[in-house]
């Protein structure tokens, strides 16, 4: 077992835990979209603002699901990953004749 792949397993869950996280850029972005067409629609229509608000608030708890599940596998690729690659790596290496 050598040093150089452990790096290269560290690097590449790291990598992937930033790339994952690129995730958390679409709900921001689609959120404060739907929050400026909730207050379009509240100002066209100020008796259907509780109509509005609460599909708006649905919507973009939906949204941010998507957001969590990224930082989920985020905090997974970094903190789980890299020690069962490195046991998968063991065991190739102890078969090794």
């Amino acid at each position: 077992m050598t040093a150089l792949a452990i790096g290269i397993i560290i690097g590449c869950c790291a990598l992937g835990a930033g790339i994952a996280m690129i995730a958390g850029i679409g709900p921001g972005i689609g959120e404060g979209y739907a929050v400026g067409k909730a207050c379009e629609a509240i100002g066209r229509q100020p008796e259907a603002k509780g109509a509005v608000t609460s599909t708006m608030i649905m919507g973009c708890a939906i949204a941010e699901t998507t957001g969590i599940y990224a930082l989920v596998i985020a905090i997974l690729l970094i903190f789980v990953a890299p020690g069962r690659f490195v046991d998968i790596l063991t065991k190739a290496v102890r078969q090794i004749p």
